[in-house]
């Protein structure tokens, strides 16, 4: 068995079950999404995949592997994580956040080398913040850290790529700009999204969760239908199938005078060609 899988995993938190029981198989430079409402347990997979928590039971596998039995070190070399929120009291620049990715791949206390410095180099380029460099991380907008983060992931060149919502805080250009490029990368990706129309453009296959357990499983065709959407999220929906990927319009709750619902196109990225 070669890659990530997580083989009925559940996380418990107190007498709570935040996992429950998911299994995910992911097929090399495939990405996959994971969607689901707040508290749905996407952040929490995420971690588990990554070896951040450990399964209250089931297990986590890198080639057949239990992440326990790869290794911390090796783990950090194959499994790039970017989580929702990340900050700094100490005075660092971009690249220096951007360097930090390279820790997994030299020994305590060596000097960076020049295999260092050239990822670090070519993962600000591909995020856009070569101009960048050297500002300081406490100056940065939202927008920015997010995509510094990113690139501290790329400077990593793992195998695996795990993003929770990596488009917070980003505008429509960037968010398109992001996924661009995240999907161009030669990885396996796992990305926690709330915009649904973006996971159907950009995920090859979605895992829905709702209340820490798998709805379901598919492409975005599959997936993404009205019917689930009102299960899972609790709203209406209207799906159309533009080309390559479904297109999510969500519908208006009634005004309660018994006028049916107002159409709504609640992404712009829908409309993104």
């Amino acid at each position: 068995m070669t890659g990530l899988r997580a083989d009925r995993v559940v996380r418990r938190i107190g007498d709570k079950v935040v996992v429950d029981g998911v299994t995910l198989s992911l097929s090399p430079g495939e990405t996959v999404g994971l969607l689901g409402p707040n508290g749905s347990g996407k952040s929490t997979l995420l971690r588990l995949l990554a070896g951040v928590l450990a399964p209250s039971a089931g297990a986590v596998t890198l080639d057949g592997r239990t992440l326990t039995e790869v290794g911390r070190r090796a783990t950090a070399r194959r499994i790039a994580s970017v989580e929702q929120h990340a900050d700094t009291r100490t005075e660092l620049t971009v690249r220096d956040i951007v360097a930090l990715g390279r820790i997994p791949h030299r020994r305590a206390w060596t000097p960076p080398t020049a295999a260092d410095a050239e990822a670090v180099t070519e993962a600000l380029r591909r995020t856009g913040l070569t101009d960048r460099a050297g500002q300081s991380w406490h100056t940065l907008s939202g927008g920015e850290r997010q995509r510094t983060q990113i690139a501290r992931a790329l400077a990593q060149e793992p195998r695996e790529l795990l993003l929770d919502e990596p488009t917070n805080h980003l505008d429509i250009q960037h968010q398109l700009d992001l996924l661009d490029l995240v999907a161009s990368l030669p990885v396996t990706t796992v990305i926690a999204l709330h915009d649904l129309n973006l996971a159907s453009m950009y995920c090859d296959r979605l895992l829905v969760l709702r209340d820490g357990r798998a709805v379901t499983e598919g492409t975005p065709a599959e997936v993404l239908t009205p019917a689930l959407i009102e299960q899972v999220y609790g709203v209406g929906a209207e799906v159309t199938h533009d080309p390559g990927h479904p297109v999510i319009r969500f519908l208006r709750p009634a005004a309660g005078d018994g006028s049916p619902p107002k159409r709504s196109v609640t992404s712009a990225a829908s409309t993104a060609p």
